[in-house]
């Protein structure tokens, strides 16, 4: 590390690193997913996408799960007792957990029932419970039942020739008491979650198990069903890839994506009146503890709401669409890469098209004078991709492709790997990553030939190649052809083919070789340069802030004056409001779109600079993956990106701030004579995408 004459002894000192100054990270996570629960009520969003904060509520607990919960259990089992910062072991985390999650769901059950149902049915949207079955033609439910979903049902009986199954994680499954025994009936995942049975005046759904439990016995001839419960596994997903062992690194990972499937019981959620019987044995069966069990008064799978957002045709009930600009420097400009060269670009997805960086591929395909084009890929969109076909079509017109994909970004393995063969049949240079990192970064660059030299031009992003999720994520991206920093992005993708040794670039900072030194430098000089006349100023915008020594060098900076201003959407380990965290404010804001832009930016000696990347602050994205944070050099380009920082900060009405005790408050809470802000709808008016 560069020497930091007054930061480094300071980032050693004990008084930084009391447990008292770091809140736990899983316990801080959930408390994101609690703002993404409460924005269901906020009726500043149309009825149907509060329901979808709801449903993302559902499926972020999901995968917190498979993956956070499954490894703390796995660390337990391991006889791991070292306390993390915050000063919990393991056991303690996951207590803490538990008893988090039971008043989460308790909360998201009242939101359902006593808020959202209600209002739904003020609008002639029905989620019929078995109450309300009589409304509905049983000939309608037992016709689609007969022709839909029987063929489909596989009963599994419970006796001593039939042992307990393999039973999928998260799939939707029927426990049935009969007279004289007992049986399992699971619930494809390729039915609908809510079978649709509309009128003319009205939306109506039945929840699939309620339909099932109607015509249980067709399942079951000459046996009597005496009652059905329904409950639901969650497994541990993780992969346990052990690179240093594998030969084929696809090989590898497609081999423990099968085993994924039937991985161990984290937790099992059981329908309100589970007999006692029932639930021992199916942990013994099963092997999981009696605190892992959820009982749930709701319905099950609710993470499926959003099949019923789909099914209603109402634009009143959805937020206003908008078709996303197209930035000025590219309008009315046929060749991209003249426009490029004249300035650097900044893109600020979704307000501006992310069609720009699809027509950049594509015409580095189709340019006779491109010769070769180099591609990170982490996460893109399915069979359709539109920048996997350009780069498909570079090959056919024989140009050099290079192309990283990341067979390790989780729940996208088996895309990644059915994009990785194809591209590899249509004969592009495909590298599977590098050895015990994960290539996060976001960067395309190409390769041009104009006149007598060769031109470099590149994209770098805070998101994926991914034009579905680019319409819902916020993100920056950077078109340019600075020679350094091309320079720069050239030597990463031969860093990353060639596993070459580089740990200095000229202009970027590269995860694991010199990024947190990087930022590290840049806290030094804030408080270094920091005087009265002269204030020293942060401001970050990250998803998380993790990272143990990054935030003690933020204390240290606050301890010195220096006022750092936080926009964290999800998970942030520092504790404001503290003798040492004075000067630091934590916002985050939950909208419409999910906040996933990464800037960072450094005030002092009357210089401001400005970075963007795809890092956050945690010790996975500065240790263990190939990251890259790159300066803003144009002086447009950086003033935009402040004012986009500076258009968050003042955000009321999505914007929570973080307390010392961990929870946040709804900014307006805070500051009730402030007028309503929503930096989101300011991003959308400013490009005149909304009016009024």
């Amino acid at each position: 590390m560069a020497v930091l004459p007054r930061l480094s002894p300071l980032l050693r000192s004990p008084d930084l690193a009391r447990p008292e100054l770091f809140f736990n990270r899983e316990l801080s996570w959930l408390e994101f997913n609690a703002r993404v629960l409460e924005e269901s009520l906020h009726e500043v969003h149309p009825l149907l996408s509060r329901m979808r904060f709801l449903s993302i509520f559902y499926s972020n607990l999901d995968e917190f799960f498979m993956i956070r919960v499954a490894g703390i259990k796995e660390q337990i089992q391991a006889g791991v007792r070292e306390r993390g910062p915050d000063g919990l072991t393991p056991r303690q985390t996951l207590q803490r957990i538990r008893e988090r999650v039971r008043q989460l769901l308790s909360r998201a059950e009242e939101i359902l029932h006593q808020n959202l149902l209600p209002a739904l049915e003020e609008e002639n949207i029905f989620v019929y419970r078995s109450r309300k079955l009589p409304r509905l033609s049983r000939e309608a439910l037992e016709s689609y039942f007969q022709e839909q979903i029987f063929p489909l049902l596989t009963p599994l009986a419970l006796d001593s020739a039939h042992p307990m199954p393999p039973l999928r994680g998260l799939e939707l499954i029927l426990w049935v008491e009969l007279k004289d025994g007992s049986a399992l009936v699971p619930i494809p995942q390729v039915l609908p979650r809510f079978v649709p049975f509309h009128s003319s005046h009205r939306y109506g759904f039945v929840p699939i198990e309620i339909l099932i439990g109607l015509f249980l016995e067709e399942l079951f001839p000459g046996r009597r069903v005496r009652a059905y419960y329904p409950f639901r596994l969650t497994r541990d997903a993780d992969l346990e890839i052990s690179e240093a062992e594998a030969d084929d690194l696809l090989v590898l990972v497609e081999r423990e994506l099968r085993r994924r499937r039937l991985g161990a019981v984290v937790r099992l959620e059981v329908s309100e009146g589970m007999p006692s019987e029932t639930l021992r044995f199916l942990m013994e069966e099963l092997g999981f503890e009696p605190e892992d069990v959820y009982e749930v008064k709701s319905l099950l799978g609710l993470e499926r709401l959003s099949d019923i957002i789909r099914e209603i045709d109402d634009p009143a009930l959805v937020d206003r669409p908008f078709v996303p600009a197209i930035p000025l420097a590219l309008q009315g400009k046929s060749n991209i890469f003249e426009a490029i060269a004249q300035e650097d670009i900044l893109l600020h997805h979704p307000y501006d098209s992310f069609m720009p960086v699809v027509e950049f591929i594509q015409a580095a395909a189709r340019d006779p004078n491109v010769l070769a084009i180099k591609q990170t890929l982490y996460r893109t969109t399915g069979e359709k991709s539109l920048i996997v076909q350009a780069l498909r079509e570079a090959v056919d017109r024989g140009k050099q492709v290079t192309v990283l994909i990341e067979l390790k970004a989780r729940f996208d393995e088996e895309s990644n790997i059915y994009w990785a063969k194809e591209l590899e049949k249509a004969g592009a240079n495909v590298v599977y990553g590098m050895l015990g990192l994960k290539i996060h970064c976001k960067a395309t660059l190409v390769i041009r030939r104009e006149g007598n030299v060769l031109r470099r031009y590149a994209h770098l992003s805070t998101g994926n190649y991914n034009e579905r999720t680019a319409l819902m994520y916020v993100d920056i991206g950077l078109l340019t052809a600075d020679p350094e920093i091309t320079r720069d992005i050239a030597e990463l993708f031969n860093y990353l083919t060639g596993n070459s040794r580089q740990q200095q670039w000229r202009r970027i900072a590269v995860a694991p070789e010199n990024l947190r030194e990087t930022f590290l430098e840049e806290i030094e000089r804030c408080i270094t340069e920091h005087t009265p006349e002269r204030p020293s100023r942060i401001v970050l915008v990250l998803n998380a802030l993790v990272d143990a020594e990054m935030i003690r060098a933020l204390y240290v900076a606050s301890q010195a004056g220096v006022k750092v201003d936080l926009v964290v959407r999800g998970i942030c380990c520092l504790v404001p409001e503290t003798p040492v965290s004075t000067h630091i404010r934590v916002h985050s804001i939950i909208g419409r779109f999910l906040e996933h832009s990464r800037l960072y930016i450094f005030q002092s000696g009357g210089e401001v600079r400005v970075y963007s990347g795809s890092a956050d602050w945690m010790p996975r994205n500065l240790d263990r993956r190939v990251e890259i944070v790159y300066p803003l050099l144009s002086p447009g380009v950086a003033a935009r990106a402040i004012q986009i920082a500076d258009t968050l900060l003042a955000d009321t009405t999505h914007c929570w701030v973080l307390r010392s005790n961990g929870k946040y408050v709804r900014r307006l809470e805070l500051e009730p004579a402030a007028p309503p802000f929503s930096a989101q709808l300011e991003f959308l008016r400013s490009r005149g995408l909304y009016k009024g």
